[in-house]
Protein backbone atom coordinates (compact mmCIF):
# COMPACT_ATOMS: atom_id res chain seq x y z
CA UNK A 1 0.00 0.00 0.00
CA UNK A 2 1.97 3.37 -0.97
CA UNK A 3 2.29 5.88 1.61
CA UNK A 4 -0.14 8.81 1.50
CA UNK A 5 2.28 11.21 2.66
CA UNK A 6 4.68 10.31 -0.37
CA UNK A 7 1.93 10.80 -2.82
CA UNK A 8 1.48 14.93 -2.67
CA UNK A 9 5.50 14.87 -2.87
CA UNK A 10 5.50 12.56 -5.92
CA UNK A 11 2.67 14.89 -7.32
CA UNK A 12 4.50 18.11 -6.93
CA UNK A 13 7.30 16.19 -9.16
CA UNK A 14 5.25 15.17 -11.84
CA UNK A 15 3.67 18.88 -11.65
CA UNK A 16 7.39 20.53 -12.00
CA UNK A 17 8.47 18.40 -14.29
CA UNK A 18 5.64 18.77 -16.28
CA UNK A 19 6.52 22.47 -16.18
CA UNK A 20 9.48 22.03 -17.47
CA UNK A 21 8.55 19.94 -20.10
CA UNK A 22 6.25 22.57 -21.17
CA UNK A 23 8.50 25.52 -21.41
CA UNK A 24 10.89 25.87 -24.57
CA UNK A 25 12.12 24.17 -26.23
CA UNK A 26 8.80 22.03 -26.65
CA UNK A 27 9.56 20.45 -29.88
CA UNK A 28 12.89 18.68 -28.69
CA UNK A 29 10.98 15.15 -28.40
CA UNK A 30 14.60 13.97 -26.54
CA UNK A 31 14.57 16.48 -23.59
CA UNK A 32 10.93 15.02 -23.13
CA UNK A 33 11.97 11.70 -22.90
CA UNK A 34 14.98 12.34 -20.46
CA UNK A 35 12.23 14.58 -18.09
CA UNK A 36 10.13 11.64 -18.48
CA UNK A 37 13.00 9.19 -17.43
CA UNK A 38 13.94 12.02 -14.66
CA UNK A 39 10.29 11.54 -13.63
CA UNK A 40 10.28 7.81 -12.97
CA UNK A 41 13.73 8.04 -11.50
CA UNK A 42 12.70 10.22 -8.93
CA UNK A 43 9.27 8.04 -8.52
CA UNK A 44 10.58 4.72 -8.36
CA UNK A 45 13.89 5.37 -6.59
CA UNK A 46 12.78 4.56 -2.82
CA UNK A 47 11.85 1.04 -4.51
CA UNK A 48 15.11 0.92 -6.27
CA UNK A 49 17.06 1.84 -2.73
CA UNK A 50 15.00 -1.39 -1.22
CA UNK A 51 15.55 -3.41 -4.35
CA UNK A 52 19.49 -2.40 -3.92
CA UNK A 53 20.38 -2.00 -0.38
CA UNK A 54 24.08 -1.30 -1.09
CA UNK A 55 24.26 0.19 -4.36
CA UNK A 56 21.06 1.77 -5.12
CA UNK A 57 21.48 5.03 -3.80
CA UNK A 58 24.88 5.01 -5.49
CA UNK A 59 23.01 3.74 -8.95
CA UNK A 60 20.48 6.04 -8.66
CA UNK A 61 23.19 9.65 -8.29
CA UNK A 62 25.07 7.77 -11.42
CA UNK A 63 21.91 8.15 -13.24
CA UNK A 64 20.62 11.46 -12.26
CA UNK A 65 24.14 13.14 -13.32
CA UNK A 66 23.81 11.14 -16.52
CA UNK A 67 20.26 12.55 -17.23
CA UNK A 68 21.21 15.85 -16.16
CA UNK A 69 23.73 15.99 -18.73
CA UNK A 70 22.39 14.21 -21.60
CA UNK A 71 18.82 17.00 -20.62
CA UNK A 72 21.71 20.22 -21.33
CA UNK A 73 23.23 17.95 -24.54
CA UNK A 74 19.53 18.49 -25.91
CA UNK A 75 18.21 21.68 -24.74
CA UNK A 76 20.86 23.81 -26.12
CA UNK A 77 22.49 22.15 -29.59
CA UNK A 78 25.34 25.46 -29.82
CA UNK A 79 27.15 25.88 -26.36
CA UNK A 80 25.02 23.31 -24.41
CA UNK A 81 26.95 24.86 -21.24
CA UNK A 82 24.94 28.01 -21.34
CA UNK A 83 21.24 25.67 -21.10
CA UNK A 84 18.87 27.17 -19.07
CA UNK A 85 18.49 23.91 -17.68
CA UNK A 86 21.56 24.12 -15.82
CA UNK A 87 19.73 24.27 -12.56
CA UNK A 88 18.67 20.67 -12.75
CA UNK A 89 21.94 19.30 -11.47
CA UNK A 90 20.72 20.42 -8.40
CA UNK A 91 18.43 17.43 -8.26
CA UNK A 92 21.74 15.08 -8.57
CA UNK A 93 23.88 17.15 -5.40
CA UNK A 94 21.22 17.29 -3.53
CA UNK A 95 20.01 13.72 -3.89
CA UNK A 96 23.56 12.61 -2.91
CA UNK A 97 23.50 15.29 0.16
CA UNK A 98 20.50 13.54 1.17
CA UNK A 99 22.01 9.87 0.72
CA UNK A 100 25.36 10.04 1.66
CA UNK A 101 28.09 11.53 4.60
CA UNK A 102 30.43 15.03 4.00
CA UNK A 103 32.72 13.33 2.14
CA UNK A 104 30.86 10.86 0.46
CA UNK A 105 28.65 14.60 -0.71
CA UNK A 106 31.40 16.35 -1.76
CA UNK A 107 32.88 13.57 -4.24
CA UNK A 108 29.57 13.48 -5.90
CA UNK A 109 29.17 17.24 -6.13
CA UNK A 110 32.52 16.94 -7.39
CA UNK A 111 31.64 13.98 -10.06
CA UNK A 112 28.53 16.30 -11.02
CA UNK A 113 30.51 19.39 -11.66
CA UNK A 114 32.92 17.66 -13.57
CA UNK A 115 30.14 16.24 -15.76
CA UNK A 116 28.70 19.54 -16.31
CA UNK A 117 31.97 21.24 -16.93
CA UNK A 118 33.00 17.87 -19.75
CA UNK A 119 29.91 19.86 -21.65
CA UNK A 120 33.31 22.41 -23.12
CA UNK A 121 35.33 19.92 -24.61
CA UNK A 122 33.12 19.59 -27.86
CA UNK A 123 33.21 23.04 -28.29
CA UNK A 124 36.67 24.23 -26.79
CA UNK A 125 38.30 24.78 -30.03
CA UNK A 126 35.66 27.15 -30.95
CA UNK A 127 35.61 28.66 -27.77
CA UNK A 128 38.72 29.43 -28.37
CA UNK A 129 39.00 30.60 -31.89
CA UNK A 130 36.59 33.16 -31.24
CA UNK A 131 37.92 34.36 -27.80
CA UNK A 132 35.27 33.14 -25.83
CA UNK A 133 36.56 32.18 -22.78
CA UNK A 134 37.07 34.90 -20.78
CA UNK A 135 37.69 35.48 -17.11
CA UNK A 136 33.97 37.10 -17.07
CA UNK A 137 32.63 33.53 -18.24
CA UNK A 138 35.32 31.33 -15.94
CA UNK A 139 34.46 33.37 -13.31
CA UNK A 140 30.36 32.90 -14.02
CA UNK A 141 31.38 29.48 -14.93
CA UNK A 142 32.89 28.82 -11.07
CA UNK A 143 29.80 30.89 -9.31
CA UNK A 144 27.44 28.47 -10.82
CA UNK A 145 30.13 25.51 -9.33
CA UNK A 146 30.59 27.06 -5.95
CA UNK A 147 26.73 27.27 -6.05
CA UNK A 148 25.95 22.77 -6.33
CA UNK A 149 28.80 22.79 -3.40
CA UNK A 150 26.98 25.57 -1.14
CA UNK A 151 23.54 23.71 -1.97
CA UNK A 152 25.09 20.24 -1.29
CA UNK A 153 26.78 21.20 2.29
CA UNK A 154 23.68 22.81 3.47
CA UNK A 155 21.36 19.98 2.74
CA UNK A 156 24.17 17.53 3.90
CA UNK A 157 24.39 19.40 7.10
CA UNK A 158 20.22 19.13 7.60
CA UNK A 159 20.29 15.63 6.39
CA UNK A 160 22.91 14.37 9.14
CA UNK A 161 21.25 16.11 11.64
CA UNK A 162 18.11 14.70 11.01
CA UNK A 163 19.82 11.35 11.10
CA UNK A 164 21.69 11.70 13.96
CA UNK A 165 17.87 12.92 15.51
CA UNK A 166 16.31 9.63 14.05
CA UNK A 167 18.94 7.42 15.50
CA UNK A 168 18.73 8.72 18.55
CA UNK A 169 15.09 8.18 18.65
CA UNK A 170 15.48 4.94 17.86
CA UNK A 171 17.90 4.00 20.24
CA UNK A 172 15.56 5.87 22.81
CA UNK A 173 12.43 3.95 21.95
CA UNK A 174 14.69 0.65 21.95
CA UNK A 175 15.87 1.29 25.29
CA UNK A 176 12.07 2.43 26.21
CA UNK A 177 10.65 -1.11 24.77
CA UNK A 178 13.22 -2.63 26.49
CA UNK A 179 12.16 -0.97 30.03
CA UNK A 180 8.72 -1.90 29.65
CA UNK A 181 9.53 -5.27 29.19
CA UNK A 182 11.96 -5.60 32.35
CA UNK A 183 9.07 -3.53 33.84
CA UNK A 184 6.56 -6.43 32.60
CA UNK A 185 8.99 -9.31 33.78
CA UNK A 186 9.14 -7.31 37.40
CA UNK A 187 5.66 -7.30 37.72
CA UNK A 188 5.09 -11.02 36.53
CA UNK A 189 7.81 -11.71 38.85
CA UNK A 190 6.26 -9.53 41.65
CA UNK A 191 2.92 -11.60 41.02
CA UNK A 192 4.63 -15.01 41.06
CA UNK A 193 6.74 -13.89 44.37
CA UNK A 194 3.16 -12.89 46.50
CA UNK A 195 1.14 -16.29 45.09
CA UNK A 196 4.10 -18.43 46.30
CA UNK A 197 4.52 -16.90 49.88
CA UNK A 198 0.52 -16.87 50.36
CA UNK A 199 0.35 -20.98 49.14
CA UNK A 200 3.74 -21.68 50.81
CA UNK A 201 1.92 -20.37 53.85
CA UNK A 202 -1.08 -22.46 53.33
CA UNK A 203 1.22 -25.46 52.24
CA UNK A 204 2.99 -25.50 55.56
CA UNK A 205 -0.10 -25.48 57.97
CA UNK A 206 -1.89 -28.13 55.57
CA UNK A 207 1.69 -30.23 55.31
CA UNK A 208 1.97 -29.93 59.81
CA UNK A 209 -1.92 -30.62 60.12
CA UNK A 210 -1.60 -34.15 57.52
CA UNK A 211 2.00 -35.50 58.99
CA UNK A 212 0.42 -35.91 62.70
CA UNK A 213 -2.00 -37.98 61.53
CA UNK A 214 -0.02 -39.95 59.05
CA UNK A 215 2.78 -40.79 61.95
CA UNK A 216 -0.46 -42.27 64.27
CA UNK A 217 -1.61 -43.88 60.95
CA UNK A 218 1.41 -45.11 60.34
CA UNK A 219 2.22 -46.34 63.97
CA UNK A 220 -0.81 -48.36 64.39
CA UNK A 221 -0.52 -50.34 60.63
CA UNK A 222 3.05 -51.24 61.49
CA UNK A 223 1.53 -52.69 64.66
CA UNK A 224 -0.81 -54.63 63.74
CA UNK A 225 1.00 -56.16 61.00
CA UNK A 226 3.40 -57.39 63.87
CA UNK A 227 0.66 -58.77 66.07
CA UNK A 228 -0.93 -60.35 62.89
CA UNK A 229 1.88 -61.26 61.03
CA UNK A 230 1.18 -65.06 62.22
CA UNK A 231 -2.42 -65.43 62.79
CA UNK A 232 -4.04 -63.73 59.70
CA UNK A 233 -1.63 -63.48 57.06
CA UNK A 234 -4.23 -61.76 54.17
CA UNK A 235 -5.01 -58.51 57.00
CA UNK A 236 -0.82 -58.20 57.96
CA UNK A 237 0.00 -57.84 54.31
CA UNK A 238 -3.12 -55.16 53.77
CA UNK A 239 -1.58 -53.43 56.82
CA UNK A 240 1.52 -52.95 54.87
CA UNK A 241 -0.17 -51.89 52.32
CA UNK A 242 -1.08 -48.74 54.58
CA UNK A 243 2.11 -48.30 55.77
CA UNK A 244 3.52 -48.08 52.20
CA UNK A 245 1.57 -46.07 51.18
CA UNK A 246 1.68 -43.67 54.24
CA UNK A 247 5.57 -43.58 53.60
CA UNK A 248 4.47 -41.85 50.01
CA UNK A 249 2.35 -39.25 51.47
CA UNK A 250 4.57 -38.56 53.72
CA UNK A 251 7.39 -38.23 50.51
CA UNK A 252 4.61 -35.72 49.18
CA UNK A 253 4.49 -34.07 52.47
CA UNK A 254 8.24 -33.53 52.83
CA UNK A 255 8.16 -32.30 49.14
CA UNK A 256 4.89 -29.88 50.36
CA UNK A 257 7.08 -28.84 53.08
CA UNK A 258 10.19 -28.07 50.63
CA UNK A 259 7.98 -25.48 48.84
CA UNK A 260 7.26 -23.95 51.90
CA UNK A 261 9.43 -23.80 54.72
CA UNK A 262 12.18 -20.58 53.97
CA UNK A 263 15.14 -22.06 51.96
CA UNK A 264 18.92 -21.23 53.68
CA UNK A 265 21.00 -20.61 50.81
CA UNK A 266 24.58 -21.35 50.83
CA UNK A 267 26.34 -19.03 48.70
CA UNK A 268 30.31 -20.13 47.44
CA UNK A 269 32.13 -19.55 44.40
CA UNK A 270 30.85 -22.31 41.55
CA UNK A 271 31.29 -22.90 38.03
CA UNK A 272 27.87 -23.39 36.41
CA UNK A 273 29.13 -25.07 33.52
CA UNK A 274 29.77 -27.54 35.71
CA UNK A 275 26.60 -27.46 37.72
CA UNK A 276 24.88 -27.94 34.65
CA UNK A 277 27.04 -30.92 33.38
CA UNK A 278 26.71 -32.56 36.80
CA UNK A 279 22.83 -32.68 36.57
CA UNK A 280 22.80 -33.72 33.00
CA UNK A 281 24.74 -36.69 34.07
CA UNK A 282 22.32 -37.01 36.89
CA UNK A 283 18.97 -37.29 34.46
CA UNK A 284 20.41 -39.52 31.63
CA UNK A 285 21.22 -41.91 34.36
CA UNK A 286 17.53 -42.06 35.72
CA UNK A 287 16.74 -42.05 31.15
CA UNK A 288 19.49 -44.87 30.36
CA UNK A 289 17.46 -45.70 27.75
CA UNK A 290 16.31 -42.62 26.27
CA UNK A 291 18.14 -41.32 23.08
CA UNK A 292 18.66 -37.79 23.43
CA UNK A 293 21.14 -36.03 21.56
CA UNK A 294 22.80 -33.47 23.56
CA UNK A 295 24.01 -29.89 22.26
CA UNK A 296 25.96 -27.73 24.55
CA UNK A 297 27.42 -24.29 23.55
CA UNK A 298 29.15 -22.80 26.45
CA UNK A 299 30.81 -19.40 26.23
CA UNK A 300 34.74 -19.57 26.71
CA UNK A 301 36.00 -18.04 29.67
CA UNK A 302 33.10 -17.92 32.05
CA UNK A 303 33.67 -16.23 35.26
CA UNK A 304 32.51 -17.72 39.07
CA UNK A 305 29.64 -17.07 40.37
CA UNK A 306 28.23 -16.92 43.99
CA UNK A 307 25.62 -19.48 44.00
CA UNK A 308 23.86 -22.63 46.52
CA UNK A 309 25.64 -25.37 44.19
CA UNK A 310 22.98 -27.79 45.43
CA UNK A 311 19.92 -25.91 44.67
CA UNK A 312 21.46 -24.78 41.62
CA UNK A 313 22.07 -28.78 40.82
CA UNK A 314 18.20 -28.93 41.87
CA UNK A 315 16.91 -26.54 39.42
CA UNK A 316 18.89 -27.95 36.42
CA UNK A 317 18.05 -31.25 37.13
CA UNK A 318 14.11 -30.54 37.01
CA UNK A 319 14.44 -28.68 34.12
CA UNK A 320 16.48 -31.06 32.35
CA UNK A 321 14.25 -33.76 33.61
CA UNK A 322 10.96 -31.85 32.19
CA UNK A 323 12.93 -31.68 28.94
CA UNK A 324 13.85 -35.32 28.78
CA UNK A 325 10.14 -36.07 29.50
CA UNK A 326 8.61 -33.74 27.54
CA UNK A 327 10.82 -35.85 24.54
CA UNK A 328 10.09 -39.14 25.68
CA UNK A 329 6.26 -38.31 25.28
CA UNK A 330 6.36 -36.95 22.22
CA UNK A 331 4.81 -39.29 19.28
CA UNK A 332 7.12 -40.75 16.69
CA UNK A 333 6.51 -42.04 13.24
CA UNK A 334 6.27 -45.01 11.54
CA UNK A 335 10.35 -44.77 11.21
CA UNK A 336 10.93 -44.38 14.78
CA UNK A 337 10.96 -40.26 14.27
CA UNK A 338 9.64 -37.67 16.44
CA UNK A 339 6.99 -35.40 14.81
CA UNK A 340 7.68 -31.67 16.40
CA UNK A 341 11.65 -32.33 16.04
CA UNK A 342 13.34 -30.50 13.56
CA UNK A 343 15.56 -33.55 12.80
CA UNK A 344 13.02 -35.94 13.94
CA UNK A 345 15.61 -36.84 16.36
CA UNK A 346 15.12 -35.95 20.71
CA UNK A 347 17.72 -32.65 20.66
CA UNK A 348 18.73 -31.39 24.42
CA UNK A 349 20.65 -27.97 23.56
CA UNK A 350 22.15 -26.69 27.00
CA UNK A 351 23.60 -22.89 26.04
CA UNK A 352 25.54 -20.74 28.83
CA UNK A 353 26.42 -17.16 27.96
CA UNK A 354 27.39 -14.17 29.77
CA UNK A 355 24.25 -11.74 30.06
CA UNK A 356 23.21 -8.56 32.17
CA UNK A 357 19.69 -8.59 33.69
CA UNK A 358 18.32 -4.77 35.20
CA UNK A 359 22.02 -4.05 34.85
CA UNK A 360 23.55 -6.59 36.67
CA UNK A 361 26.44 -8.45 35.04
CA UNK A 362 25.86 -12.22 35.29
CA UNK A 363 25.01 -15.77 33.23
CA UNK A 364 22.44 -16.94 31.34
CA UNK A 365 21.75 -20.76 30.98
CA UNK A 366 19.47 -22.14 27.87
CA UNK A 367 18.01 -25.07 27.90
CA UNK A 368 15.93 -25.92 25.12
CA UNK A 369 14.31 -29.06 24.15
CA UNK A 370 12.38 -30.82 20.81
CA UNK A 371 9.20 -31.95 22.61
CA UNK A 372 5.94 -30.42 21.80
CA UNK A 373 6.60 -27.47 23.78
CA UNK A 374 4.15 -25.09 25.81
CA UNK A 375 0.62 -24.09 24.60
CA UNK A 376 0.55 -20.56 24.85
CA UNK A 377 -2.52 -20.16 27.03
CA UNK A 378 -0.83 -22.04 29.53
CA UNK A 379 2.84 -20.01 29.37
CA UNK A 380 1.75 -17.88 32.48
CA UNK A 381 0.94 -20.57 34.62
CA UNK A 382 3.71 -23.06 34.43
CA UNK A 383 5.37 -21.38 37.68
CA UNK A 384 2.59 -21.50 39.69
CA UNK A 385 2.45 -23.84 42.75
CA UNK A 386 -0.12 -27.30 41.75
CA UNK A 387 -0.10 -26.53 38.56
CA UNK A 388 0.73 -29.62 36.50
CA UNK A 389 0.23 -31.05 32.96
CA UNK A 390 1.16 -34.40 33.76
CA UNK A 391 -0.67 -36.98 35.21
CA UNK A 392 1.14 -38.41 38.07
CA UNK A 393 2.36 -34.40 38.57
CA UNK A 394 2.02 -32.35 41.90
CA UNK A 395 2.76 -28.93 39.74
CA UNK A 396 5.42 -28.45 42.67
CA UNK A 397 8.66 -28.43 40.50
CA UNK A 398 8.91 -25.42 38.72
CA UNK A 399 7.85 -23.40 41.49
CA UNK A 400 10.47 -24.73 43.67
CA UNK A 401 12.85 -24.21 40.72
CA UNK A 402 11.34 -20.37 40.54
CA UNK A 403 11.39 -19.86 44.37
CA UNK A 404 15.23 -21.31 44.19
CA UNK A 405 15.77 -18.81 41.29
CA UNK A 406 13.87 -15.63 43.40
CA UNK A 407 16.61 -16.56 46.53
CA UNK A 408 19.45 -16.13 44.20
CA UNK A 409 18.06 -12.81 42.67
CA UNK A 410 17.88 -14.40 39.15
CA UNK A 411 14.96 -14.65 36.90
CA UNK A 412 13.91 -17.90 35.04
CA UNK A 413 11.02 -17.65 31.67
CA UNK A 414 9.73 -19.40 29.28
CA UNK A 415 11.32 -18.07 25.87
CA UNK A 416 7.95 -16.32 24.05
CA UNK A 417 9.39 -17.15 20.36
CA UNK A 418 10.47 -21.05 20.78
CA UNK A 419 9.12 -22.67 17.67
CA UNK A 420 9.10 -26.41 18.71
CA UNK A 421 9.77 -27.58 21.83
CA UNK A 422 10.37 -25.45 25.13
CA UNK A 423 12.99 -22.85 26.25
CA UNK A 424 13.84 -22.04 29.67
CA UNK A 425 16.29 -18.91 30.04
CA UNK A 426 17.77 -19.17 33.75
CA UNK A 427 19.85 -15.53 34.54
CA UNK A 428 22.06 -15.79 37.85
CA UNK A 429 23.40 -12.74 38.77
CA UNK A 430 27.11 -12.87 39.60
CA UNK A 431 26.66 -11.87 43.18
CA UNK A 432 22.96 -12.31 44.18
CA UNK A 433 24.22 -9.41 47.52
CA UNK A 434 25.41 -6.78 44.72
Amino acid sequence: MPDRKQLPVDFLWIILLVGLALLPPIDEIHKQFILLAIALLQLFEAKLIAWLPARGRVYSVLLKILLCTLLLMHTDEIFPINSAYYPIYFIPVITAAMEFGTMATLLWTTLGSIAYCSLLLPDLPTLQTENEITPENAAYLALRILFFYIAAILVNRFAVENRRQVQKSQELLAALEETNRQLRRAEAEARRSERLAALGQLSAGLAHEIRNPLGVIKGSAEMLAQKLQSQQPLTAELAGYISSEVNRLNALVARFLDFARPQHVELSPIRISEIVDHALESVQNQFPNERVTVEKNYSAGLPEILADPQLCEQVFINLITNAFQAMNGNERNAAGLRANSPNGRATLRLSIQPDTSAAKPGISVLVEDTGPGVPPELREQIFNPFFTSKKDGLGLGLAIVAKIIDDHRGSIRLEPDSITGARFRVFLPLDPNA
